[in-house]
């Protein structure tokens, strides 16, 4: 059993009768416990005293749970906090974790929620970090976090720490972004960073599958149920238990799916399609979306109360034009990580095709940039990738093209250029079409169309 008699609590809140409730119950986990009415006489009694961990109201009169939780960690940053809120206030909560707690408990919550949180906070190795970025840190480190969150952006950091933080919660996260943004790679580092980490960790594509087999995706069938259910089949929330459960574009869902869903997160269990009896689980579940919930709420295509419920933490994740200072670090990234997957060692990126890759809009984003850089280390034959290896639209490709100084080697027009882009992409997968036509970002069709053009040309 833990040691808890050498653990100092303080418990801040403005209710007495909350206050000697949480004292009395971590006394009797063993803990030592103080108490404060209000934010001064907290920080009158930090200034006398050391203590390991404060628990505070987020709401309190003259000075608020956030107010203190700033003055803590300006004066001690090693000190951990855990945060009270209710629904009415867990928008502020959620800021605060940004600012260094180390979670929050949603009142009213059980003597046994209170009690695993603060054990986790002391079982943790995130309170000597927890602390925000500053901004000299920020704009100085670089950070290379687990699954490839490559990143020098200050806002970016920030995002990287507050999943830290909140990746020991249970409450559900959604993750919002453009498309090619990262969202899924946040979402399996706050499941990496959580006591979930050893479960499992699945993900569901809801705008990949019609209502009928989603359905049957997430929550199981039993033997019987439809017309081709000829054995029983677990879903993903049954298979994920104890774990993560992403669903990746949830904005795609259907009403009834949706309604569903909003079961399954409030009463923690699930129906099986022909099934008798509800199955309890415990799934931590990450949402993402690429589109606005809020204006699919006016349009009346998303439920309100299912948005709160998955809202309950908010990730926001910024398109790549917006964190252009990140684009050298993920371009050398992917350069080395590709060129170790294809037996190649390049040096380097040139600093014209860097300029390039500064002047392209990036609509598809970090993906979009990753595609471009694998096929960039396809086609380069020399030490370092030049304008001439970059395959792009928007009229990069044609100053690229038209540029004879930093061609590296090929002079020609677009058309001669996408020719050569082509046949070695060909030859670098072993004339495999599929794959080919994959790297280059176009369909098997359109590779095959272009193909039989080069070769009318060339009759």
């Amino acid at each position: 059993m833990t040691d808890h008699a050498s653990k100092k609590i303080l418990i801040v809140d403005d209710e007495p009768e909350m206050r000697i409730a949480l004292t009395e119950a971590l006394k009797r986990e063993g803990y030592q416990t103080d108490s404060a009415e209000n934010a001064t006489d907290a920080l009158h009694k930090l200034e006398g005293e050391e203590f390991d961990l404060v628990i505070s109201d987020v709401k309190m009169p003259k000075m608020s749970g956030q107010e203190l939780l700033r003055e803590i960690k300006e004066q001690s940053p090693n000190t951990l906090v855990i945060m009270m809120t209710a629904y009415g206030t867990i928008d502020n909560a959620v800021e605060s974790m940004k600012q260094g707690a180390f979670d929050y408990l949603l009142k009213p919550f059980s003597i046994e929620i209170l009690a695993g949180t603060v054990n986790r906070a002391f079982l943790s190795d995130t309170a000597p970090s927890s602390a925000p970025a500053t901004k000299d840190s920020a704009s100085k480190q670089k950070v290379v976090e687990a699954r490839e969150i490559v990143t020098q952006n200050k806002s970016m950091l920030e995002m990287v720490q507050f999943a830290k933080n909140i990746a020991y919660s249970k409450s559900t996260v959604l993750i919002s972004g453009e498309t090619g943004t990262g969202k899924e790679m946040v979402a399996r580092y706050i499941h990496q960073c959580s006591p979930r980490a050893d479960k499992p960790f699945l993900a569901v594509n809801c705008a990949a599958l019609p209502e009928g087999l989603l359905e049957s995706e997430l929550f199981g069938h039993e033997k019987g149920a439809f017309t081709g259910a000829i054995a029983k089949k677990d879903g993903k929330f049954e298979l994920a238990h104890k774990g993560t459960l992403l669903l990746d574009e949830v904005t795609e869902m259907t009403p009834p799916l949706q309604a569903k869903l909003l079961r399954v997160l409030q009463e923690h269990e699930i129906d099986k399609v022909g099934g008798r009896e509800p199955i309890p689980i415990d799934v931590r579940v990450i949402a993402t979306t690429n589109r606005d919930p809020k204006a699919l709420i006016e349009e009346g295509k998303f439920r309100e109360d299912l948005y709160y419920r998955l809202n309950v933490i908010p990730i926001k994740l910024p398109p790549l034009r917006e964190r252009m200072e990140d684009l050298p670090v993920l371009a050398e990234h992917f350069m080395n990580k590709h060129g170790r997957e294809n037996g190649k060692k390049l040096s380097s990126i040139a600093p014209e095709t860097l300029a390039l890759l500064n002047k392209y809009q990036w609509r598809g984003n970090v993906r979009e940039l990753e595609n471009i850089i694998e096929r960039a280390v396809l086609i380069c034959q020399e030490d370092a990738i030049q304008p001439a290896h970059l395959f792009m639209e928007d009229g990069v490709a044609a100053e690229a093209a038209n540029n004879n100084n930093n061609l590296g080697g090929f002079r020609g027009t677009i058309y001669e250029m996408e020719r050569e882009l082509i046949f070695k992409t060909l030859e670098e997968t072993g004339n495999n079409k599929t794959k080919a036509a994959d790297i280059l970002g176009i369909s098997i069709r359109t590779l095959r169309n272009k193909l039989n053009e080069y070769k009318e040309k060339s009759e």
